[in-house]
């Protein structure tokens, strides 16, 4: 059983979503500040982490910076809407992911699914093969489900899990466009109502980094009012 750590200041959120990831089978540690879940991670490390950006005492960012002088485990951030900036610099800090407020709990379990998945297969672990954990090749992108790994011309490229999921959806039919509406449902379920300019986002986050790998980069095309394609380079 994995050993999740809520952190926020906001103790509905703590109460609601402890009871929701109690009921999918994990073991939930609660704290309404960061300084408290640092003393107790001292203690005994979680084996993932779900925090707030914004806490009294110690707040996300100086907490996330503290656990990564320590642990790789599995961080994500939980964000408001007015928080781009703080998304960026924690995802820079070693973040894995970031879930919006407010947010399905549906879809926060996925993220922490997929994440822990991650984590068991860098551990070693026995993880069933599927058609959507296959390891693919396009050209110069190597995507591994399992380890959450994307090498782009032999080089490793970080993404969050939203990033990887879009980047998967288009790469796995090079050539064909997928629309706005198939990647929300890609990158979300169906109780999360997200914009245009929120996928539109991702993708150019998702672009930034791979020209940050590569300035040459080009395998994502947008067509206007229609979607983006991946072009196998």
């Amino acid at each position: 059983m994995s050993r999740i750590a809520l952190v926020d200041d906001d103790r509905n959120i703590l109460t609601s979503v402890a009871m929701t990831l109690e009921a999918e089978g994990f073991e939930v540690e609660t704290y309404n500040d960061g300084l408290s879940a640092l003393e107790a991670f001292n203690k005994r490390m979680p084996d993932m982490a779900v925090l707030d950006i914004k806490m009294p005492r110690m707040d996300g960012m100086d907490l996330l910076q503290r656990l990564r002088q320590k642990t790789s485990m599995p961080v994500i951030f939980l964000t408001s809407k007015d928080d781009e900036i703080d998304e960026v610099l924690g995802l820079r800090m070693g973040a894995d992911d970031y879930v919006k407020k407010p947010f399905s709990q549906r879809l926060l379990v996925e993220r922490i699914r997929a994440l822990l998945r991650r984590q068991d297969a860098i551990a070693g672990e026995e993880i069933e093969e599927t058609e959507d954990t296959k390891v693919m090749v396009r050209g110069e992108l190597v995507m591994d489900p399992l380890r959450h790994a994307v090498k782009w011309k032999g080089r490793d490229v970080s993404l969050t899990v939203t990033e990887f999921l879009l980047l998967q959806a288009l790469a796995q039919r090079p050539g064909f466009v997928k629309s706005r509406d198939q990647l929300m449902d890609v990158a979300y379920d169906d109780q999360v109502y997200v914009d245009d300019r929120t996928i539109d986002s991702h993708i150019k986050r998702l672009r930034k980094k791979m020209r940050n790998t590569d300035d040459e980069f080009s395998a994502i095309e947008t067509l206007y009012g229609i979607g983006y394609r991946y072009n196998e380079e």
